[in-house]
């Protein structure tokens, strides 16, 4: 009674309104979410393979030689005098590895 023939919705009913919804979720995801996931994971792994001996540079800019290491602190020789302690999580790159091997 109500509803006539001509008083429709246009078709598509929700799913016209959830499709855009969930097209630009995955676009998110795909141009967002997931490359810095990838890049949170790469930086991670590179934090967990420093070791005593490797040249980096800070997120400050700072560039240093690995003296000493924990798991928390990293403190960096600058020059021959000058040793500074550092956060790890402050390591922004290797910029060479050392090819020092330890001994048992």
């Amino acid at each position: 009674m109500w509803l006539t023939e001509g008083s429709g919705s246009g078709g598509g009913g929700i799913w016209s309104m959830v499709l855009p919804l969930v097209a630009m979720f995955a676009i998110f995801y795909f141009l967002l979410i997931r490359p810095q996931q990838k890049k949170q994971r790469h930086h991670s792994s590179m934090l967990n393979a420093l070791k005593k001996g490797d040249k980096i540079v800070t997120a400050g800019g700072l560039h240093g030689v690995i003296s000493e290491i924990t798991d928390d602190n990293v403190v960096l020789k600058v020059n021959d005098v000058t040793k500074l302690t550092f956060e790890r999580s402050s390591i922004s790159r290797v910029v060479s590895r050392s090819e020092v091997k330890e001994e048992a």
